[in-house]
């Protein structure tokens, strides 16, 4: 049974969070279920706060009755410390996206891994998970590769500009799944890696509108390759365009969205959230973007 409240008040903490899809997914689908439910965005570059404000933000939350709040960057790892409780995967990640108030506690939880594999599962399903390529292993592309791992990946190549995160991140990984391979590698060695894959994720910056382009040369995608990308706006990035049209199966950036919207929306109410309806919605709302742009 879910604890029905009255209404629920959340919101999101991070730089630069007022253009989010995310406060209208949760208010819609909030809406279609029959609650009363507010999601505010609140800007840390609009306030002149620093990402060490988040613990004060989270007390004077609590203070103000707000249900829980949506963590993003800076905030993501800074916001451990001020935490009554943490589930395993977040602790695991060292990163928490998602607060709960309950009870006058804080419990964090990630909803940046489950949501990628959520998004894997619904997207991709009976997808070929023994050899993966995965570009990027910052803060997002940690959750992905967990999410990976966690799906049954056997061997995952991860490849970062950042040589020494990229090494930091694969021994860190291989320890959490002693029964995979996780291996740090590097942009030069993609064309010997690429046709042992059996599929690619990208998680850099690489395709979004402010950084256009693909971020590896497209002639080693292969038909029977599977592409995973994060990026969302624009949805149909170059590399998901390219790949679908050498017929890869392929998952667009706003699955990965949708899905830790969705799973945000579980822990916030107690209530199941229909993830088909909040991506019509949210698809709607990358629409309605891309026309006013």
């Amino acid at each position: 049974m879910s604890n029905r409240t009255e209404s629920y008040l959340v919101g999101l903490v991070g730089d630069g969070v007022m253009p989010s899809l995310t406060p209208p997914m949760h208010e819609r689908e909030g809406d279609v279920q029959g609650l009363r439910y507010l999601y505010r965005p609140i800007d840390l570059l609009e306030l002149g706060l620093p990402g060490e404000s988040v613990g004060q933000l989270l007390q004077s939350a609590r203070s103000l009755g707000f249900n829980g709040l949506n963590i993003t960057h800076p905030c993501k790892q800074l916001v451990l410390q001020h935490l009554d409780e943490v589930s395993p995967d977040a602790l695991r990640l060292g990163a928490v996206n998602t607060v709960v108030i309950q009870d006058g506690r804080f419990v964090g939880h990630n909803t940046d891994f489950s949501g990628f594999a959520a998004a894997l599962a619904s997207g991709l399903p009976g997808a070929r998970l023994d050899r993966v390529v995965q570009l990027g292993a910052g803060g997002a592309g940690s959750a992905v590769a967990y999410a990976l791992l966690s799906a049954g990946v056997r061997h995952l190549d991860l490849v970062d500009m950042d040589a020494a995160r990229g090494a930091a991140r694969a021994e860190e990984l291989a320890g959490f799944f002693p029964d995979s391979t996780v291996t740090a590698r590097t942009t030069a060695e993609l064309p010997q890696l690429m046709p042992l894959a059996d599929g690619l994720v990208h998680c850099t910056p690489v395709g979004m509108a402010a950084h256009p382009g693909v971020p590896l040369d497209l002639g080693l995608l292969e038909s029977r390759h599977w592409v995973a990308d994060i990026v969302y706006r624009p949805i149909d990035t170059e590399l998901v365009r390219s790949a679908r049209a050498k017929g890869c199966e392929v998952l667009d950036g706003g699955r990965m969205a949708v899905g830790q919207a969705a799973d945000a929306f579980r822990i916030f109410t107690g209530l199941e959230p229909d993830p088909d309806r909040m991506r019509s919605h949210f698809l709607e709302l990358v629409a309605a973007e891309e026309v006013a742009a």
